[in-house]
């Protein structure tokens, strides 16, 4: 042995001196006596390690020194193994090789300076030879195979001594460094020993040191143990969620099999509500990384339901205000929130990553949110996932989750409450996609519909006040330039805006207010309502209380006067407009200020408020127009705003005065003057006080008014100020509203103007209105509109007083009214090219009447309605000088003597209604007024009996319509659109002024207190009809009726119905915060059916609405009434409750007016445009709601039109009364739509489908071929081109989805119901071929209407029969398909000879019996399958070229 041991010395080159150390040593170590640390360093270096080491070129230091090696890492190694193999005593050399390391690592620091990495021991000769950075000693050891095992071992049992040290002053810990020796060896000899013993020792270490472990899992072992060890960890996983980062990371980083991938994955989402907020992320990450393209949408589709944001916040703040509690008392749950942002903040890029680089995770984003079908079920999670897809660059992501977004506003599902919490909680998040909410509130804003205008808007609003300065500036930089957009809805939505965050930002928004002053520039796009608004928010900002906007203040002034002093009458308005928003704002009574200093406006001020006023007063002098806007305006600050006292008595000192001396005078024996028509007081109410009593001066002043304006024309110098009639309205309003202002609503003092007589004319002179010149009928239609339009204000003056007999007579003043508009009509129709004077003075309609009437011709009753003309330098013709409204309230396509026959009877004031002043929401008040009786107005110390006066008939249309006009404005929604180029754009707002004021909420709520007294009125119509009924035995043209009054009454019926359809529309009630006020109106309508309303759910509510509303489908007078009731049915039944229970009972009440004969009172048969397109929508509301569309098209199309056929040509189907021949192209437009519709709904045909379900598919498309043939062939008796058209364009519709959704079906059904698909193929062939006869029989006629349907027709035909043959071929029955030439015919099915000489010989030889022959068919295919294919061949006509239709169609 010692022989041995001193001949390897010899060998090694080593001395005797060398061998008596070694034998030292052993005894030494063998005795285990105990030595110092010096003597150990020196005999380490004498045995089998430290020789080793020294000769291999490693140099063993103490202390805290590094060890040094003075030759490359490669030679190393090389040279150990080549010691340790070519030892003697090898294998046993490397036992006694480690129990030297082992001795020597005893020692911490020398143990340390094993691990950490080596010096280079540099001599100038190998300087160059060896690297700078060297490995630790051990990690060196570690890459030599024979050692690698050992010496892991000696590592790992030597880590638990040091696993609670922990990090000591900024020092990695032993266990850390231990641990990276692992990483990335080249190769490891006993990987599943060393995943073992890793493992054992995860399950006894402290959680750092098990962290460290898990992460440098991947980068210890090799592929072939990552499944495995992937499995412990999942185990690990799901007992320890501490462990839940470095567990992912580790997975993360392990190559897994897709079906243990799943597996963890599972299990990482079972464990995600338990995971810490800080560490979420990771989890995220891990899933989405994980995510394949099969199982994306399942994947992320419960990802979303798993990650609840909004649970992540709150209990993380109390959960640190606890801890940190004694430390951070002020600042620990800022803190707090502040990383739970950054936390979300980690978790939203990680999603990002996944979207930005897989298509497929995106995409199932989309999908998931996209299928939410309930409200509650959005989260916040949903809108921050819809930001991040519209950053990303990709187009099609963008586009997608702004698709989402708008549809998911559109219908109600993501709502205000859910954007205003995403902002509100999440606002340091939601300000990384300020881009992208920036660019959808823009888009938003451009839409049509109004929820998404709605919901643009907020994102605006939320951005503006949650975010920092910069995204205030961006924010109004948008909104401005929405503003000079030019698009009514998108201008007044951003004005809206703008208004709303100056009145809450004050502040804030005077530093943009330069931005907002730019708008001034683009004021010609805008209409005097958004000026108006415009000019409220600039004088703001510029005299606002702090006067923190002065800056702008000598910019606006500049604007005003300029437009002031124009003499074009537009820029005028402006200024006007602009003057008076002004002095609102300077004029205004402080609030905001201490009551020591609220006590009136400094003299400066009230100097340039006066300054302001006499400057506007005297530059609209020379025109009546703009004096009367000057009124108008002032009238609305005084009602909309609350002025300092000195203000306002500065106005109203000499309204009253100025009023009484221009339009009032004494009532005298005699009228002085000379005057076109005689003079006559007319419609006094105080027949008391006729002598002696005063009237409005009518007649004189528009007398000199016409003089005036004759010598006007004759004068070219400046008119000075005159008295215009024209102010007579305009004033009064200002008078009333300085008077309700002054005595809190009480109009005492100018009462005597409600009953006081006008001095007219006497109105026989109507009758004869043909022997008058045509100065004559203009001045008396003139005088009729000043007449009404003074009614109208006064009646909107005292309809809110108490006192009964002021409401007599304005019950009376409505009478007057409808009276006068009957003599107006008649005036009119007998003065053609009249224009009226103008009413409302802030539209565009003033130019427009200027413009025309130079130019007007001696049309019909046609010209002077329009709102903005085409052409102000164009002569109007006949047809063309009526308003543009009245081709809408009229047919458009009735002859000319039919028209002169209805101008000659009266003309109709529809297109008149701008020249009428608007009437106030409170006028609407009157309806619920019943009758005023005598013995309430006797008691009043009247001695003389008045007539009972009661709202009649003529009465309530006149305020239902007014209703209706406003409701459609302002709760209805209207889309936005741009106005057409070099077209004149209209004014919708013209005679809705006073109404914009108005918020919508207002509205609604206006409307649902008025419900009772509609009710009352709706059901008063339906006795009137149920008595009329009953008396002439069922039918409504008995000869007792009133045609007049029957006339009436069915109009108050069908406008009570839309007026209820249109307040219950509002797509506010969809709102959480309106559900109180739908509650209220339904509980009107179900109260009038049961008491007990208020107790009521909202299911119940509807359930008893529904069934009271209902109850009148017996009495219903038209078929328009008809449709606006099953509408209302519609609107109410979707309020709360299920849809099914109501689908049907809507189908049958639609089903009964169909099945109903609609007569009018006159006994003949109702028809017309507007008959026809009511039949069209009621047909459509009974298919959407029949349970069986299929079965209800064939009803009609298989009974109903048969019977039509067979009866004569004035007379109606049996079944279906309101099919005749007028109404069959409605009829038929509506079955070939709503039948292509019910098919898109049949699912499509799958594999996977069992031969049950496979069975009713075939069945329902079977149902809807038939139905599809039998339509198709009605075209052969009924052969119009309208019919014609609408064949060609559902046919081909019907087509293509049969291809697409019918064929899959048919290609996995053919084998196990053969005879099904056979019969299903012949019957559609048949409809086919008819198809390609209407394709003939269009290229013949060459209507260029059905030729372009035909190209695409042709297409899909061919496709079809290519697909057949797929269909075939997939089912190994391709040989008993082929192709022949089909011939083309028309619908007489005649050969079309034109084609026939196109053809080969052998084409003029072929028939349909040629055709039908097939080849042999295969053993299990029978002959009729065989022959039916091969029909199926012959549909394509291969000497007719589709391109060829294209061009001839052109």
């Amino acid at each position: 042995m010692l022989r041995k041991k001193r001949r390897s010395s010899v060998d090694k080159g080593d001395g005797p001196a060398t061998a008596a150390t070694t034998t030292k040593a052993k005894k030494s170590r063998s005795n285990g006596s105990t030595k110092t640390k010096e003597q150990i360093h020196e005999e380490t270096n004498q045995s089998v390690f430290g020789l080793f080491l020294r000769k291999a070129g490693v140099t063993m230091k103490g202390g805290h020194a590094p060890n040094e090696i003075a030759v490359d890492q490669v030679v190393f190694q090389k040279r150990i193994q080549k010691q340790l193999q070519k030892s003697p005593r090898f294998p046993g050399i490397v036992q006694e090789f480690i129990s030297g390391l082992e001795s020597f690592i005893e020692d911490e620091d020398r143990f340390r300076n094993c691990l950490l990495p080596c010096v280079p021991q540099l001599s100038e000769a190998e300087s160059s030879s060896v690297s700078t950075f060297q490995e630790s000693l051990l990690r060196l050891l570690l890459g030599i195979e024979m050692l690698q095992t050992p010496i892991i071992h000696t590592l790992l049992e030597k880590l638990p001594e040091f696993m609670f040290d922990g990090v000591k002053d900024g020092v990695l810990g032993i266990p850390r460094i231990i641990i990276n020796q692992l990483k990335w060896l080249d190769r490891v000899v006993d990987t599943k020993e060393l995943a073992s013993k890793l493992m054992e020792l995860v399950s006894v270490a402290p959680l750092e040191v098990q962290r460290d472990i898990i992460t440098s899992l991947p980068e210890i072992l090799e592929d072939a143990q990552h499944n495995d060890i992937a499995r412990e960890l999942n185990s690990l996983l799901k007992e320890n969620t501490q462990l839940t980062v470095p567990i992912l990371d580790a997975l993360s980083s392990l190559n897994l099999s897709s079906s243990l991938l799943t597996e963890v994955r599972g299990a990482v989402m079972a464990t995600m509500a338990a995971v810490q907020l800080e560490d979420l992320h990771v989890v995220v990450k891990f899933v989405l990384h994980s995510v394949t393209t099969s199982d994306a949408n399942e994947v992320v589709g419960n990802l979303r339901k798993t990650l609840e944001l909004e649970q992540c916040v709150i209990p993380l703040v109390l959960q640190a205000s606890q801890s940190r509690v004694k430390s951070q008392r002020d600042t620990g749950s800022a803190s707090v929130v502040d990383s739970s942002q950054d936390s979300i903040v980690l978790i939203l890029d990680c999603i990002k990553s996944a979207v930005r680089f897989q298509k497929t995770i995106s995409e199932a984003w989309l999908k998931a949110i996209e299928a939410v079908g309930e409200v509650e079920d959005h989260q916040v999670i949903d809108l921050l996932v819809l930001f991040i897809l519209h950053s990303t660059n990709a187009n099609q992501s963008r586009r997608g989750a702004e698709k989402v977004l708008k549809a998911k506003v559109r219908t109600g599902l993501i709502q205000e409450v859910l954007l205003q919490k995403t902002f509100k909680n999440y606002s340091q998040v939601m300000r990384g996609y300020f881009a992208s909410i920036l660019a959808l509130a823009q888009s938003f804003l451009r839409s049509a519909d109004s929820c998404v205008l709605h919901f643009g808007g907020l994102m605006y609003r939320f951005s503006f006040v949650g975010f920092d300065s910069y995204c205030h500036q961006e924010v109004v930089a948008s909104l401005v330039t929405h503003v000079c957009s030019g698009v009514s809805g998108e201008v007044d939505m951003a004005l809206e805006l703008l208004c709303g965050l100056a009145n809450d930002k004050p502040a804030d928004m005077t530093m943009y207010a330069v931005f907002i002053k730019g708008i001034l520039d683009y004021m010609d796009n805008l209409t005097p309502q958004q000026i108006r608004r415009l000019f409220h928010l600039l004088s703001k900002l510029a005299f606002g209380p702090k006067l923190q906007g002065s800056h702008i203040q000598d910019d606006i002034h500049i604007v005003i006067r300029k437009q002031l002093s124009s003499t074009v009458p537009k820029y005028k308005r402006i200024g006007i407009i602009g003057a008076v928003m002004i002095v609102g704002s300077m004029g205004a009574s402080r609030h905001e200020v201490k009551e020591s200093e609220k006590r009136s406006l400094s003299q400066e001020t009230l100097r340039q408020v006066t300054g302001l006023l006499e400057l506007v007063k005297s530059s609209s002098e020379s025109s009546p127009e703009a004096a009367a806007l000057y009124y108008d305006e002032l009238a609305n600050l005084i009602l909309n705003s609350t002025l300092d006292p000195k203000v306002q008595k500065m106005i109203s000192e000499s309204v009253l005065d100025d009023f009484q001396e221009e339009f009032v005078v004494d009532l005298g024996p005699e009228i002085p003057g000379s005057f076109p028509l005689p003079a006559r007081v007319m419609y006094n109410l105080d027949e008391d006080e006729s002598q002696g009593g005063i009237a409005i001066n009518l007649l004189p002043l528009l007398a000199k008014d016409f003089l005036n304006k004759a010598e006007k024309q004759d004068q070219s110098k400046k008119a000075p100020r005159r008295i215009s009639p024209l102010c007579l309205s305009p004033f009064f309003r200002l008078l009333r509203l300085c008077q309700e202002r002054e005595h809190q609503g009480d109009l005492e003092e100018i009462d005597a103007l409600l009953g006081c007589p006008l001095i007219l004319t006497d109105m026989d002179v109507v009758e004869k209105i043909e022997s008058l010149s045509k100065h004559e009928r203009e001045f008396l239609c003139t005088l009729l509109f000043y007449t009404i339009n003074w009614f109208r204000e006064v009646i909107n003056a005292f309809c809110r007083q108490k006192e009964a007999e002021l409401k007599m007579k304005v019950m009376t003043r409505l009478q007057n009214i409808t009276y006068l508009q009957m003599l107006l009509e008649s005036a009119l129709a007998g003065t053609p090219g009249f224009i009226p004077p103008v009413s409302n003075f802030d539209g565009e309609i003033t130019d427009s009447v200027v413009l025309t009437s130079v130019v007007s011709g001696k049309g019909a009753k046609k010209d002077g309605a329009s709102k903005k003309r085409k052409a102000p330098g164009k002569n109007s013709s006949e047809n063309s000088s009526q308003p543009e409204e009245a081709t809408e309230a009229e047919e458009t396509q009735q002859e000319q003597p039919e028209k002169e026959k209805e101008v000659r009877s009266g003309a109709s004031l529809t297109s008149y209604r701008q020249f009428f002043r608007e009437l106030d929401m409170e006028v609407l008040s009157v309806l619920q007024c019943g009758s005023l009786s005598c013995t309430v107005l006797d008691s009043e110390l009247h001695t003389n009996l008045r007539q009972e006066v009661l709202l009649g008939p003529a009465e309530l249309v006149l305020l239902l319509e007014d209703m209706l006009r406003k409701l459609e404005f302002s709760l209805t929604a209207a889309p936005a659109k741009r106005a057409p180029f070099l077209k004149g754009r209209t004014d919708k707002n013209v005679g809705f002024s006073h109404l914009l004021q108005r918020s919508a909420k207002d509205i609604a709520s206006f409307c649902v207190q008025l419900m009772p007294a509609l009710c009352s009125h709706l059901e008063n119509c339906h006795n009137y009809f149920q008595t009329l009924l009953s008396e002439n035995n069922g039918v409504v043209d008995g000869p007792a009726t009133d045609l007049q009054e029957h006339q009436l009454m069915s109009s108050s019926y069908l406008l009570l119905v839309q007026v209820l359809n249109n307040t219950l529309s509002w797509f506010g009630f969809s709102q959480p915060a309106q559900r109180s006020l739908l509650k209220k109106a339904l509980g009107v309508l179900a109260g009038r059916l049961k008491d007990g309303g208020a107790e009521l759910t909202l299911e119940q509510l509807v359930k008893d609405s529904f069934q009271y509303l209902l109850n009148f489908r017996s009495t219903i007078p038209s078929l328009s009434t008809a449709l606006c009731l099953s509408q209302l049915l519609s609107t109410v039944s979707e309020k709360g409750g299920s849809s099914a229970s109501y689908r049907e009972q809507t189908a049958s009440l639609a089903r009964h007016f169909l099945s109903q004969n609609w007569v009018t009172a006159g006994g003949e048969r109702e028809r017309g445009q507007k008959f026809n397109e009511a039949l069209h929508t009621l047909l459509s509301i009974y298919l959407e709601h029949v349970d069986d569309v299929l079965k209800a098209v064939e009803e009609i199309a298989g009974k109903g039109v048969p019977e039509l056929i067979n009866v004569s040509k004035d007379e109606s189907s049996a079944s279906w009364p309101t099919l005749n021949r007028q109404t069959f192209l409605v009829f038929y437009k509506v079955l070939m739509a709503e039948l292509e519709k019910a098919i898109r709904k049949i699912p499509i045909g799958k594999m996977s489908d069992n031969t049950e379900t496979q069975s009713e598919k075939l069945l329902t498309w079977n149902l809807a071929v038939r139905d599809f043939h039998i339509l198709v062939n009605l075209v052969k008796v009924f052969d119009s081109r309208p019919v014609l058209n609408a064949c060609l364009k559902y046919g081909r519709l019907f087509l293509e989805s049969f291809l697409k959704l019918g064929m899959p079906l048919l290609d996995y059904s053919f084998k196990r119901h053969k005879e099904d698909v056979q019969s299903l193929l012949k019957t559609f062939q048949l409809s086919t071929r008819q198809l390609h006869h209407m394709c003939g029989h269009s290229k013949i006629h060459q209507h260029t209407t059905l030729t372009n349907h035909v190209p695409a027709l042709k297409k899909s035909l061919e496709l079809f029969v290519y697909r057949v043959k797929a269909m075939l071929t997939l089912n190994n029955c391709g040989e008993a398909f082929w192709i022949g030439n089909l011939k083309n015919r028309n619908l007489k099915g005649e050969e079309i000879l034109s084609q026939r000489s196109q053809g080969s010989e052998d084409d003029d030889d072929d028939d349909e019996d040629q055709e039908q022959q097939c080849p042999t068919l295969p053993r299990e295919q029978s002959g009729d399958e065989g022959s039916e294919s091969d029909n199926e061949g012959t549909k394509k006509g291969t000497d007719v070229n589709p391109d060829q239709w294209a061009e001839d169609s052109d």
